[in-house]
C-alpha cells in the first residue's frame, strides 16, 4: 500500500516542501474557502457535530483539498486511510477497507482519502461502493476534474459534491506572509528580506494556486541566497519571475478545464463575439486540445446555431476542418480561426434545431402515421394497380414550380414543424414559405368545403 500524503505534523519536518510545513493544523487556519469552512460553512458544522458525510472535493491544484481531508478526519476523530489514485489499485483498497473494519470493530471510525479519484477506472471506483455503502469507511475523495464525467454516478450520488475555488490573490498574499512569518516550519530568519512587491507578484503570478505560491516563494529566496552569498538576502520580483519561469496553463484534453473551454469557445461563437471566439480557439491549441475537436464543434454549431440564417457557414465549418488535415499545424490554425470568426459574425437561427426536434417529437408521440397514397412508391406493378403513387403531381410541371398540395400525414396536416426566423438568409425563405403555406392553406379548405356540399 502506499504511503501517506502527509505527515501528522508537518511542521516538524524541516526537509519537507514548504507547502507541506505550512499545511494548516486546525480548521480555523485554512485561508480561503470560506464558503466550506466559514462561520456558517457546511465542513464546519460537520465537524462541530462530529458527522462527516462522505465528500467528494472537487477543484483545480492548490486549493486545499488533501489538506481539508486531514483536518476533517482529525476534527471528528477518525483514522485516516490516505491513498493516491496514481499509485494504488483495488488490491490496495481492499486492503485499507479490512483495516478499516478492524478499526470499527473496536469502535472507531476510518475516513479513507484518495487523492485524484478521477484516476481509478470504473471497476476501481465501484470496488469502494460496498464499504461506502456498510458504512466501513466514510470516503472522502480529491479530484481536479468535473465528477460527472469522471467518477461513476453511485458513488457520486453517495458523496456529496464540494466545489473549492481557486485562491484570491489577496488570499494567497495572506498564505505568503504566514510563511515568511513562520518560525516554526516556515521561513522566517534573520535578514531574510521579503517585501509587499515580491508577495503581490508571487500571489499574481500563482493563479490560485496555494502550493504552487509557496514552491515559487521558496526557488525565489534560494534564488536570492545565491545571490547574496552569505550576506542579507533580498528578495526582489525579478527572482519570483526567474522561479516562476513561466506561468502554467491549467488545462489538459481530458481535464475539467477542457470542458470549460469548449464551453466558453462555444458561447463565444452563439454569442457573436469572433474576439473570444478565436481567443478560446487558441487557448485550446495551445493547451494541447486536438484541433479536431474544435472542428468538430464548429460544424455542429455552424448547422445548429447558425443554421439557415447564414447556409454558407456549415460549408466554412467543413472547409476550415478538411483544410485543417492536409495542413496540420501550425498552419491548419488558420482555416480554424478564419471559420471562428466567420461563425461568430455570421447571424444565428436555432430554427434548425428546433425543425430537427419538432420532427422526433411527432414521430415518437404519434407513431408511424401513414404516408399519403399519393407519395408512396407506385414503381412496381402491383403497387400501381393498388393506386400507389397516383395523383401525384410533378412540381416542375406547375407554375412557379410549386403544387399547392400537403405532404404530412393526414393527421399532422396544418402543423407547422420548421418556422424561419428573420435572420439573415432566413428572412427570405420565410417571405417565400409563407406564400407556399398560404396556398397550401387554401387548396386545403377548398377542398374540404367541396366535401362539406351536398
Amino acid at each position: 500500500m502506499s504511503g501517506p500524503l502527509f505527515s501528522d505534523d508537518p511542521h516538524g519536518t524541516q526537509d519537507a516542501p514548504l507547502a507541506e510545513r505550512m499545511r494548516p493544523r486546525t480548521l480555523d487556519e485554512v485561508v480561503g474557502q470560506e464558503h466550506l469552512v466559514g462561520a456558517a460553512g457546511v465542513l464546519t458544522r460537520a465537524a462541530a457535530a462530529r458527522r462527516l458525510p462522505s465528500i467528494l472535493f472537487w477543484g483545480p491544484p492548490g486549493t486545499g483539498k488533501t489538506t481539508l481531508a486531514r483536518l476533517l478526519a482529525r476534527a471528528v476523530g477518525a483514522e485516516l486511510f490516505p491513498l493516491s489514485a496514481v499509485s494504488s489499485g483495488v488490491k490496495e483498497v481492499r486492503e485499507v477497507v479490512d483495516r478499516a473494519r478492524r478499526v470499527r470493530a473496536a469502535g472507531g471510525t476510518a475516513v479513507l482519502f484518495i487523492d485524484e479519484i478521477h484516476r481509478f477506472h470504473r471497476g476501481q471506483q465501484d470496488a469502494l461502493l460496498p464499504a461506502i455503502e456498510d458504512g466501513t469507511v466514510t470516503f472522502i475523495g480529491a479530484t481536479t476534474e468535473n465528477p460527472a464525467h469522471t467518477v461513476v454516478a453511485p458513488l457520486v450520488s453517495r458523496s456529496r459534491v464540494l466545489v473549492l475555488e481557486p485562491l484570491a490573490p489577496d488570499r494567497l498574499e495572506v498564505l505568503l506572509r504566514r510563511a515568511v512569518q513562520d518560525e516554526r516550519g516556515g521561513l522566517a530568519r534573520d535578514g531574510l528580506d521579503v517585501g509587499e512587491p515580491v508577495i503581490r507578484e508571487i500571489a499574481r503570478e500563482a493563479d490560485g494556486d496555494a502550493r504552487r505560491a509557496l514552491g515559487t516563494l521558496d526557488l525565489a529566496i534560494a534564488i536570492a541566497s545565491a545571490r547574496a552569498a552569505g550576506g542579507p538576502v533580498h528578495v526582489v520580483p525579478d527572482d519570483v519571475r526567474q522561479a516562476a519561469q513561466r506561468r502554467l496553463i491549467r488545462a489538459d484534453r481530458a481535464g475539467d478545464a477542457h470542458y470549460d473551454l469548449a464551453s466558453a469557445f462555444i458561447k463565444a461563437m452563439r454569442g457573436s463575439d469572433p474576439d473570444a471566439a478565436v481567443y478560446y480557439l487558441m487557448r485550446m491549441i495551445e493547451v494541447g486540445v486536438d484541433p479536431r475537436f474544435a472542428a468538430r464543434r464548429m460544424t455542429v454549431l455552424a448547422a445548429e446555431d447558425v443554421g439557415l440564417a447564414d447556409p454558407r457557414a456549415l460549408l466554412v465549418a467543413v472547409g476550415a476542418w478538411d483544410a485543417f488535415e492536409r495542413l496540420g499545424l501550425p498552419e491548419g490554425s488558420l482555416p480554424l480561426a478564419e471559420a471562428a470568426i466567420y461563425l461568430a459574425t455570421a447571424p444565428k437561427s436555432a430554427s434548425v434545431i428546433a425543425a430537427r426536434d419538432a420532427a422526433l417529437a411527432a414521430v415518437r408521440e404519434r407513431g408511424t402515421l401513414p404516408i399519403p397514397d399519393e407519395l408512396r412508391d407506385g414503381s412496381a406493378p402491383l403497387s400501381r394497380e393498388l393506386g400507389l403513387g397516383s395523383g401525384y403531381t410533378y412540381p416542375h410541371d406547375a407554375p412557379g414550380h410549386h403544387v399547392p398540395v400537403a405532404y404530412l400525414p393526414e393527421d399532422l396536416r396544418g402543423t407547422r414543424i420548421y418556422s424561419p426566423s428573420d435572420q439573415g438568409a432566413e428572412r427570405e425563405t420565410g417571405r417565400r414559405l409563407a406564400r407556399w403555406r398560404g396556398a397550401v392553406d387554401d387548396s386545403l379548405s377548398n377542398r374540404d368545403r367541396g366535401r362539406e356540399e351536398p
